[in-house]
């Protein structure tokens, strides 16, 4: 019985590396995204911090260089939450992005495994008629 050999089993290689290698880039995105929206929940906390601050030293006795400097602190995070909430968009462009490449990677080995299906089974057939 004659060896099955399908004739383009380097391009099928090929495909499953770059595979691997969209999963691998679609996962380093999304830890990434993962990151960077660790990075803003943080800020936000801090935001908040600022405010009960606030909330605290408007109650008894008022010292207004306290409470002006907190106001400049919040003024200062919030400047820092629309800048991370820009690099949060960003991360999650680049996740969808990946994640359309894998697709199209998956979708391009897969139709490259179905050739090669139906070239083993028509070497089978091959073989039952011989």
């Amino acid at each position: 019985m004659a060896k099955f050999q399908y004739s383009l089993q380097s391009i099928l290689e090929i495909k499953t590396k770059l595979e691997t290698r969209a999963k691998q880039e679609f996962a380093k995105a999304q830890g990434l995204l993962a990151e960077e929206e660790q990075k803003l929940k943080e800020l936000e906390k801090r935001r908040q911090m600022y405010e009960e601050k606030t909330r605290s030293l408007l109650q008894g006795v008022l010292n207004v260089r306290e409470i002006e400097e907190n106001k400049t602190a919040i003024l200062v995070v919030e400047g820092y939450i629309a800048e991370q909430t820009v690099r949060v968009e960003h991360a999650r462009e680049q996740v969808e992005r990946a994640r359309e490449e894998m697709t199209r990677a998956m979708r391009e080995r897969k139709t490259h495994e179905t050739l090669r299906d139906q070239e083993f089974e028509e070497f089978l057939q091959e073989e039952n008629k011989s």
